[in-house]
């Protein structure tokens, strides 16, 4: 009994030293296990804390700097104005165009301009020819001995009326007849001289079967209405002339763009169809009325400088200078643009920032030391900067920047956009 009471002490101890190992096996699996999750957290952690905002530094080797055309500026302060964009045309005043015409109907002989020809005042245009012509030149040749011998009569009746043998009736009708025929003459004068004749050149061996049509004003030739022998009278103006030195701007204003427009103000357009070179005007007249049904108001200005190529009826896109303001300024192919902000480039010192992975320092390190001798190309480091956009006009955009920068700063003008590609493809990370 004793014996049988011994055992089942020794199997006791032995299931309990077991069930003991087995507990502190577990836990010491359990410890490990704990472990290797506790790391993997925290090299998560280490991942999560790894990442960075993207790098702001680009870097660019002289041989794609050259590549690009990459161009620089210095931010200037220009005196850039806020404005407003309008439609118009080109207009010459109605008394500043002119008709050539002539004030009798006949058959057009000659013609000695063309459209574009510039002319003088009373320069000749064109000369008819009309057998009436002919006519009104012999009835006034004529008249002028009907005349010579009215005067005879009267003088005669005078003679008789005073000696008493002559009729007063008879001395009347002379002076009648004699006062008439002076004044058909005098109308004749005056009819000899509109069609551009010299009434004291008029003779039997002077008839002039043409008369002339000469040109109201100085300018040029807009049209040619008629053409050798074709019929043209008062109502058929022979050729159109006007004179641009008198060219003005009528632009299309809306309503609410009104009140910001004065009489003075600087207006630069260009052509619709040619908006290479760029003219000005300034303004000399605001309408009262609306244009039509475009809810428009005309304003009137006068076009200043050259007015070469300038002609009446072309289209024209203007703007209008509101208000000068001075500003920091770059020229606006130097912005661009990314998730909706505003940058530049400027050249720096700063150099990219470099990530290692772990345990790969060492390796990289042997890398950039051999790129060292194997590459010995020069780089530029440029830095992005973030600026608010202003107003534009001329090329020219005003800046405002989030942050100071160097007086001296060299701004990107020309291949900012290619930079800015650049280090969004790199995301500022070099290896």
């Amino acid at each position: 009994q004793n014996m049988s009471f011994n055992i089942n002490i020794k199997i006791s101890a032995v299931v309990i030293l077991s069930m003991i190992l087995t507990a502190c096996h577990n836990h010491k699996e359990g410890d490990g296990h704990n472990h290797g999750t506790t790391e993997t957290k925290t090299e998560a952690k280490t991942e999560e804390h790894h990442e960075e905002a993207p790098s702001t530094i680009a870097s660019l080797t002289d041989e794609q700097i050259k590549t690009v055309g990459i161009t620089y500026v210095s931010v200037e302060m220009k005196e850039l104005t806020a404005t407003i964009k309008a439609n118009g045309n080109l207009k010459v005043p109605n008394n500043n165009k002119g008709n050539a015409t002539s004030l009798y109907g006949g058959v057009i002989k000659s013609l000695n301009v063309q459209i574009g020809s510039y002319v003088r005042k009373g320069q000749v245009i064109a000369t008819i020819a009309n057998p009436q012509f002919i006519q009104l030149q012999e009835e006034y040749l004529t008249i002028a001995s009907k005349i010579i011998f009215a005067e005879q009569e009267l003088a005669r009746q005078k003679e008789l009326n005073e000696g008493n043998a002559g009729a007063k009736k008879n001395l009347q009708s002379a002076d009648a007849e004699l006062k008439t025929l002076r004044t058909r003459r005098a109308s004749l004068q005056q009819q000899i001289q509109l069609m551009g004749i010299n009434p004291n050149n008029v003779s039997n061996s002077n008839l002039q079967s043409a008369l002339v049509v000469t040109s109201p004003i100085g300018g040029t030739v807009s049209n040619v209405f008629a053409k050798i022998g074709s019929y043209v009278d008062v109502s058929s103006p022979v050729a159109e002339i006007v004179d641009n030195g008198s060219l003005h701007l009528d632009l299309n204003i809306f309503e609410k763009d009104l009140p910001m427009l004065k009489v003075g103000q600087t207006i630069h357009f260009t052509l619709t169809n040619n908006p290479t070179t760029e003219n000005d005007a300034i303004v000399f007249s605001i309408g009262n009325a609306f244009e039509n049904d475009s809810k428009t108001i005309p304003v009137h200005c006068n076009v200043k400088g050259n007015k070469t190529g300038l002609i009446d009826g072309m289209n024209i896109t203007g703007i209008v200078s509101l208000n000068n303001v001075t500003t920091p300024a770059v020229p606006t192919d130097a912005i661009v643009e990314a998730d909706g902000k505003y940058y530049i480039f400027i050249v720096t010192n700063k150099e990219p920032e470099e990530h290692h992975k772990e345990g790969e320092e060492g390796h990289d390190h042997s890398k950039a030391e051999k790129g060292k001798e194997t590459e010995p190309k020069k780089h530029t480091n440029f830095e992005k900067i973030e600026v608010a956009k202003g107003v534009s006009n001329m090329g020219y955009t005003s800046i405002t920047f989030i942050n100071e920068i160097p007086k001296d700063a060299k701004v990107v003008s020309k291949g900012a956009f290619f930079i800015n590609a650049k280090l969004s493809n790199t995301g500022g990370h070099e290896h």
